[in-house]
């Protein structure tokens, strides 16, 4: 099945300023966030990707630019991968809101979190999920099994698709980590998905190519088949 790599955008103004960017304008990469990227860019130079898509959002739109180069590769825009709309916390200082109560709500059960105004944190987080799993759909239809593809989009995206992926609930999706710039691969499969890298700065990704073939991430040779369980348990 193909894998997808879910880059997350460079660190930005709102990142260094500690604001909640959500979906403000004019929210673009700083110096740093800048060379993140250019360091994802050498890292996946050499990657034969399929497909690309990216959130709206600026920061995305940025870094999936810079990311890919001069590739000859079509950018799709992904409404479903921009960010949660904060709604009357958009733009806010994060140690301000730290003290709202429903703060704690978000760290602690997000399923119950709606941002005054906003978005259900719970619905984006499902909508986020969906869009990915019908994207590695299309691309399976579109490149075959062994295509890589590339997905921009935030932090709290990539926490909740990898939750999905990991099958834990989506209350749990804060202990997971999305550094700016990381890099997060999944594969997903008939039987399970399989999360092969995360939060990843600075690996070598050429083993994603052949992650189908792989001896750590077996596939039962039919239904049913207990390659997987054994190779986990290795």
């Amino acid at each position: 099945m193909p894998t997808v790599l879910l880059l997350r955008h460079g660190r930005t103004t709102a990142n260094t300023a500690g604001i909640l960017a959500g979906h403000m304008p004019g929210v673009n990469l700083d110096d740093t966030g800048m060379a993140q990227v250019a360091d994802a860019a050498k890292r996946l130079a050499g990657l034969p990707l399929a497909a690309a898509v990216t959130s709206p959002l600026d920061r995305c739109r940025e870094t999936i630019g810079t990311a890919l180069g001069d590739r000859d590769l079509t950018v799709e825009i992904e409404p479903a991968l921009a960010e949660y709309r904060y709604g009357d916390w958009e733009g806010r200082k994060l140690s301000e809101l730290a003290a709202e109560p429903l703060w704690r709500t978000v760290q602690t059960h997000p399923s119950a979190a709606t941002f005054p105004g906003g978005d259900s944190a719970a619905d984006t987080a499902a909508r986020a999920v969906r869009a990915i799993r019908e994207r590695d759909a299309r691309v399976l239809a579109e490149h075959g099994p062994d295509a890589l593809w590339l997905a921009c989009t935030h932090g709290d995206i990539v926490k909740a698709v990898v939750a999905d992926a990991l099958g834990l609930h989506f209350d749990l999706f804060q202990r997971i980590s999305a550094g700016t710039a990381s890099i997060t691969a999944i594969r997903y499969t008939p039987e399970r998905p399989y999360l092969l890298r995360l939060n990843d700065t600075g690996s070598d990704l050429s083993d994603l190519v052949a992650a189908r073939h792989s001896v750590d991430d077996p596939q039962p040779e039919e239904p049913g088949g207990t390659a997987g369980i054994v190779g986990g348990g290795r």
